[in-house]
């Protein structure tokens, strides 16, 4: 009985873990392959492209971007412009471009960041 719970509790693990995390850039290498499922992404915000009427800002790497719509999307505080952004969701195709439509944004602080880049230098 208890192997049966253990497999049972693993295959739930397994089927709700989420995807990897990756780049802007990563996931526009090849976003057919990810069309309909569930993502998760980071970026920064455009500057500029957060519109609270219609729920969406842009998402950028170095060399693609990607429309996030944070409609239902439980937001961390701080989403504002050219802050890093970590977005889980479905990746849909809308109206001739890609759209992930997003259950979480999550910000960091930028200090974060700004720590790690000065130890990379």
């Amino acid at each position: 009985m208890g192997a049966v719970l253990t497999i049972g509790l693993l295959a739930t693990v397994l089927l709700q873990a989420p995807a990897p995390t990756q780049t802007v850039d990563e996931l526009m290498a090849s976003p057919a392959d990810h069309l309909n499922q569930d993502i998760a992404v980071r970026g920064e915000v455009q500057d500029g492209t957060i519109d609270n009427a219609t729920m969406t800002f842009v998402l950028e790497g170095s060399s693609a971007t990607l429309t996030i719509r944070f409609t239902d999307a439980m937001v961390s505080n701080g989403l504002d412009d050219n802050r890093t952004v970590y977005a889980e969701g479905i990746l849909l195709f809308e109206d001739g471009a890609y759209v992930l439509d997003a259950n979480v944004i999550k910000t960091s602080c930028p200090s974060k960041y700004e720590e790690e880049a000065e130890r990379e230098e």
